[in-house]
């Protein structure tokens, strides 16, 4: 071909890639003007318009429901990943799941990169057994792609009654083809805690989520392992790894049983929003409270919420050291306002503080001493596989407050090649807990600490 017909089959070209660059400009530029002309009072004339004129000249016929509770998803989206218009059967769920009994696969949901992400797998539920992970990628349930999918549209999909079955694709980062799979939905009573003795004088509890009878349940764990290591505790680990949260005044309950007793420094957390209604502080009581026996906390990157409040309640007044890794960092506050037709809005109006005046939000707690997980059965300390964070989600609240986190000290190098306890081996933050707890209440017998 000669030179002269290459210069004609490129202008062709040239002209579609010009027209192309317009057309983008335009795009952008209407959504600039969009965002720096409209006012408040001509904000509301404008989405008029635009569903007026979708009702009037749209090609089909539009459902005006399914329009209206689309603007409304699309507007709370805007704001975090934990604000959303409950309809009335998630809502009625979230109720339900509260309360701690519910039929389905028992997992926390959340999303990342736009995508539905685990945030962690309940306990002794079919996604705990069957291996569901931690930051697995959902791609598909029953087949259907979640691309685009809320998480009350998959909570809807994912629960229903005991017995049926539900299959997930799910997208595992080291793993190269999509995984599958097949569950059976079960009753899924979400046991407030469990406890027992790890060894002797040495109490362990765990809280899976903060639930309505969280409180009282702690406290009667309390006096039963009291009892059982003969009227006096050397010491407790309470694990709260995994805990994605619940409800605030059950976590507040637990803090109570151990600080309060100055009456000065009562403070366990403290909410700050918008409007006068939304700021609160919640003081522990002044009265009897645990003995001062070492008090060993473990988080990790699922540990959330109301988790990370006790957590940094306890490590702000030094009643407790923290163990383990980062936790998830959600510090803020969802309160839920009842709509017509028995829905709900669950809308941020808050942020989380610790009693220093730290900031939760996207930040997490700084574990004292960071001790990663290990691999059954390795000997080698190994880190733990990445967690999924609210630093991860998309469109999540900024951090916000103080900023001047602890930073974590790492376990002695020396400590890191010894052999581990047969019976803790499944779970090296236990045992490093418990060794800890052991030195404290050497140096203590020796006199060396008070």
């Amino acid at each position: 071909m000669p030179p002269h017909s290459k210069i004609r089959s490129v202008k062709p070209l040239l002209l579609i890639a010009l027209v192309a660059a317009v057309c983008l400009a335009a795009v952008f530029y209407g959504r600039w003007h969009l965002r720096h002309t409209l006012s408040d009072a001509n904000t509301l004339n404008l989405l008029r318009e635009a569903y007026s004129a979708v009702l009037e000249s749209y090609v089909d016929k539009p459902d005006s429901k399914k329009l209206v509770l689309n603007m409304v998803d699309g507007m709370l989206a805007a704001l975090d990943p934990h604000s959303a218009y409950l309809p009335p059967e998630p809502y009625h769920a979230m109720e339900v799941s509260l309360s701690g009994l519910f039929a389905g696969i028992g997992i926390e949901l959340g999303i990342k990169d736009g995508k539905l992400t685990v945030i962690a797998p309940i306990d002794d539920t079919p996604s705990f057994r069957a291996g569901i992970h931690a930051n697995d990628h959902i791609w598909k349930i029953d087949g259907v792609s979640t691309n685009g999918m809320n998480i009350a549209a998959a909570v809807k999909k994912l629960r229903g009654e005991k017995g049926t079955p539900v299959t997930l694709t799910i997208v595992r980062a080291e793993t190269s083809k999509p995984l599958n799979f097949s569950l059976v939905r079960d009753i899924i009573k979400v046991n407030s805690l469990k406890s027992r003795l790890l060894d002797s004088g040495y109490g362990f509890i765990r809280i899976s989520q903060f639930q309505e009878r969280t409180g009282s349940e702690f406290k009667e764990a309390l006096k039963g392992l009291h009892v059982k290591s003969g009227g006096e505790l050397r010491g407790l680990i309470l694990d709260l790894r995994y805990n994605p949260g619940g409800l605030i005044n059950s976590c507040v309950e637990v803090v109570n049983c151990f600080v309060g007793d100055d009456i000065n420094n009562t403070a366990v957390v403290s909410i700050k929003g918008r409007t006068p209604e939304a700021n609160r502080v919640y003081n522990a009581t002044v009265g009897t409270k645990e003995p001062l026996y070492p008090l060993i906390i473990l988080i990790n990157g699922g540990s959330a919420s109301a988790s990370e409040i006790v957590a940094g309640a306890l490590q702000d007044h030094k009643r407790a050291i923290i163990m383990g890794t980062q936790s998830f960092g959600k510090g803020s506050v969802q309160s839920i306002i009842p709509m017509n037709g028995n829905a709900a809005l669950k809308l941020t109006t808050a942020r989380y503080y610790t009693p220093s005046g730290r900031s939760i939000q996207a930040k997490g707690i700084v574990p004292d001493i960071e001790v990663a997980a290990i691999r059954q059965g390795a000997i080698e300390h190994l880190p733990d596989r990445r967690e999924i964070r609210e630093n991860d989600l998309d469109n999540r609240l900024a951090p916000h407050g103080i900023s001047d986190d602890p930073q974590p000290r790492k376990m002695p190098e020396a400590l890191r090649g010894q052999s581990v306890d047969r019976e803790l081996q499944k779970d090296f933050q236990l045992w490093r807990a418990v060794e800890l707890l052991q030195s404290l209440n050497l140096l203590k017998e020796r006199g060396l600490i008070r």
